[in-house]
């Protein structure tokens, strides 16, 4: 076994299994079977006066006595603020309520920032919140701006500003799709963001013509994955694969997956593994052989390293993750403020084709309430990260 994986592995797998919806698949909590505002197709939203300050409730993850999430609250409080110093010809109040992470205080939140005049809702974080808000912000013709990724909870008045799993396979798939490889084998952890994640992957696979030879699951944790891995293995070798889709990420299964893939046979210079998750969120995950020449994605590297330097020399730390979601916020609503049109907070213009210019690249909203993000394809190539194509700079004015 190589020397990485005793020393890191376990800790990996607890500490993805304790935070992996805390950080990228927060947004999958409690997503099915909920009542989805049904707002419907209409133009929902607000008219605003062109002449008065845009009034915008925000809503954090704070007050749950967790300092992991009062520090999430903060840090999309204040990328939002940062955004609202960079608008041009746009006024907006900002007021800040904590949902504590639970719906029914988001649903009061939620009531209580109608109630304080507001004409959209940026937040919550959580799926769950989010569609209480929804059902809240639905009767009084109010728009929610979620942080969620979670398409479950998209549509009606309530879109989700996350990165959803959907338009990252999309973009993998048609840049994978060009370099010849139209075979797959799916290959995810047996939890709800692993089949959330392997329907995004099978979905964007057939829509772009593509087949999926074969899906594998695998227990959350370091012996299951030893154990199912020669099975992983041999289907994908025995099926045909041109490429196994993994949907893990960094900081849980995938590099004992990738490791123990490699030492069951897997030739990933031939089938080389594509990823739903980034892989460079950890240094170690570049020294992996079996992540060597794979395929994941990214935002626009330059913009993401300028977010994060003027964030942190605003404020004194580094922002979470997630807080570039809050800044794209307020920068969609900014933008069509500034539009002096009475219905810039309408579905209509929120989901104009051209998007918008946010905080890692551009990004626009789609009419089901999901959105589409401009995202950079990666590899990894001798230990070193390296850019195949870069993030498109904007969107056409058509569909795609």
């Amino acid at each position: 076994m190589s020397a990485y994986l005793p020393s890191l592995a376990d800790t990996m797998i607890r500490r993805a299994a304790a935070r992996v919806f805390a950080l990228i698949s927060l947004a999958f909590l409690a997503a099915c079977d909920l009542p989805v505002p049904g707002v419907g197709g209409g133009n929902s939203g607000q008219q605003i006066d062109p002449s008065a300050p845009v009034q915008v409730a925000l809503l954090v993850p704070g007050g749950t006595g967790q300092a992991e999430f009062d520090a999430i609250a903060a840090s999309l409080e204040n990328a939002a603020r940062m955004a609202m110093a960079d608008l041009n010809g746009a006024e907006l109040n900002l007021r800040v309520y904590n949902t504590a992470r639970n719906p029914a205080q988001a649903s009061q939140m939620a009531a209580a920032a109608l109630a304080d005049g507001a004409q959209i809702i940026l937040g919550p974080l959580d799926a769950e919140s989010a569609n209480a808000v929804g059902l809240v912000a639905g009767p009084a013709n109010v728009n929610v701006l979620a942080f969620s990724n979670n398409t479950a909870v998209a549509g009606g008045n309530v879109f989700v500003l996350g990165n959803t799993f959907g338009n990252i396979s999309d973009r993998l798939v048609d840049y994978a799709g060009r370099q010849g490889i139209t075979q797959y084998m799916i290959a995810h952890q047996d939890d709800l963001a692993g089949a959330v994640g392997r329907d995004a992957i099978a979905t964007s696979i057939r829509s772009a013509g593509g087949s999926v030879v074969g899906i594998e699951a695998y227990p959350f944790n370091q012996a299951g994955i030893f154990e199912r891995s020669p099975a992983i293995a041999a289907a994908a070798q025995g099926n045909g694969a041109q490429a196994v889709f993994t949907t893990d990420n960094v900081a849980g299964g995938l590099p004992i997956l990738a490791t123990s893939l490699v030492q069951s046979g897997l030739d990933t210079s031939r089938t080389p593994l594509i990823g739903l998750t980034r892989w460079d969120t950890t240094p170690q995950a570049r020294d992996l052989p079996g992540l060597q020449n794979g395929l994941f994605a990214i935002g626009d590297a330059g913009r993401e390293a300028a977010f994060r330097n003027r964030y942190e020399t605003t404020y004194g730390n580094r922002p979470h993750p997630l807080a570039s979601i809050a800044y794209d916020g307020i920068a969609a609503i900014g933008a069509l403020a500034a539009s002096g049109d009475r219905n810039a907070l309408t579905r209509g213009s929120l989901t104009r084709a051209a998007g918008f210019a946010g905080a890692t690249g551009p990004f626009r909203l789609r009419p089901d309430g999901s959105n589409q993000r401009a995202l950079a394809i990666a590899t990894i190539v001798n230990n070193e990260i390296t850019i195949l194509e870069a993030a498109p700079r904007a969107f056409g004015t058509g569909g795609s």
